[in-house]
């Protein structure tokens, strides 16, 4: 399929390979370290992946992060991540990180929906404002978070801030690329689960953050959804598709600074 290299990121990242079995070693490292302020997961749907893992910080937490993964809608789990809840832990927040089915066993739109059930128990059982970011297809995910019709008006009013990073906000290339076999995306999803589509939030701080040394494709996919939403973009020098989500890990970042609000 013509597509199919403008949105192949491991092949343009040196050493990707390596990416997976790290995130997972941290991840689980991570874990250990917390301790009791783990807790792992909380149901909030029928499958086995319609789960959410949950880490307190030390004291009452002042917000809760809800951080969704990437893996193109399919592959990936929840598990992987953990460590990247670090940053905001560290500023005093909790941080829910749900996990979802996954394509072809499911439709992307079947994962929106799953995603707002998360985000709707993790409202229920959290105070405070909430802060969505996620990664890639996460940052797809996160975004539809905003639509009236999928999330409720009371738990979309405590979101503050929502952070994309390296998002897929216009759904239709897609079509285009062989792993469509996989994701199953026709006209009708493209459009109604398209980011470009939809209307823009409104009174909802909008941070696209994306990685200068990114394919193309998903330098045009940010500054898409940077325009259709009038949203900042966030282009960081250096990084790439896989370790442009580091900064999430640093409670000084800039990237977790705009994710919970700070100067």
């Amino acid at each position: 399929m013509k597509l199919d290299d403008a949105y192949a990121n491991a092949a343009h990242i040196e050493g990707a390979q390596d990416y997976p079995p790290r995130w997972a070693q941290a991840a689980e490292a991570f874990r250990t370290d917390l301790g009791a302020r783990a807790q792992m997961g909380v149901s909030y749907g029928p499958s086995e992946r319609q789960a959410f893992d949950l880490f307190a910080p030390e004291g009452v937490a002042r917000g809760t992060v809800i951080f969704v993964h990437g893996g193109y809608w399919k592959a990936f789990d929840r598990s992987v991540w953990s460590h990247l809840a670090r940053g905001p832990l560290a500023r005093g927040w909790a941080v829910a990180m749900p996990g979802y089915d996954l394509c072809p066993d499911v439709r992307i739109a079947d994962i929106t929906r799953q995603i707002a059930a998360a985000v709707t128990l993790i409202s229920q059982r959290t105070f405070g404002p909430l802060a969505l970011v996620g990664h890639s297809a996460g940052g797809h995910l996160v975004c539809r978070m905003t639509d009236p019709l999928i999330l409720p008006a009371d738990i979309r009013e405590r979101i503050k801030a929502i952070v994309p990073i390296s998002p897929v906000a216009d759904l239709a290339p897609l079509m285009e690329t062989e792993m469509n076999e996989i994701l199953r995306i026709d006209t009708a999803e493209a459009q109604t689960e398209s980011l470009v589509n939809m209307a823009p939030p409104h009174g909802l701080d909008v941070t696209v953050w994306v990685g200068a040394e990114e394919r193309p494709a998903f330098l045009e996919q940010a500054e898409q959804l940077s325009r259709a939403w009038g949203a900042r973009r966030m282009i960081e020098e250096g990084k790439h598709h896989f370790d442009v989500i580091d900064a999430l890990e640093d409670p000084d970042s800039a990237m977790v600074k705009a994710l919970l609000g700070l100067k």
